[in-house]
């Protein structure tokens, strides 16, 4: 298979597996308490990204099986790491708000917010929510080059 066939197929792996892992596997309780500035908050991230990486460890190999296509063991744990450091990093949410402000972004990221006070998860259907999976997708990209190489 060629590395630009290799490239797509780690990427559209990649892409599925994050969308079913961050809305899917992920729990209500991580979603919830993943951004917390306390202890509880960072291991419900880590959890969340645990379980994430996983699902995205299992469908690059059942792509390989399917597919044929030769995965270096090394790259892919690279690739996936690079990953998992970048989700966590922006699911803390506090760290990807601070960027979006750094860059000129910060209203779009608080657009569609609930009130105060209220139950609601301020990063669904929201700017938060559009900076926050436009930030995996591209990381996703650099993860898949990463393990296509």
């Amino acid at each position: 298979m060629s590395d630009a066939a290799t490239f797509a197929a780690v990427f559209a792996a990649l892409f599925a597996a994050h969308s079913f892992g961050d809305h899917w596997v992920q729990t209500h309780s991580q979603a919830c308490r993943k951004g917390a500035p306390t202890a509880a908050g960072r291991l419900a991230c880590l959890r969340h990204v645990a379980t994430l990486t996983t699902t995205k460890a299992f469908t690059l190999a059942a792509v390989a099986a399917v597919t044929g296509i030769a995965l270096t063991p090394l790259m892919v744990l690279l690739g996936l790491t690079v990953d998992a450091v970048s989700h966590y990093w922006a699911d803390r949410r506090v760290t990807l708000a601070r960027l979006a402000d750094a860059l000129g972004k910060g209203d779009f990221y608080r657009m569609g917010a609930p009130r105060p006070g209220t139950d609601d998860a301020p990063h669904l259907g929201t700017g938060a929510y559009a900076l926050d999976q436009s930030w995996h997708v591209a990381w996703l990209f650099v993860a898949a080059l990463l393990i296509a190489a």
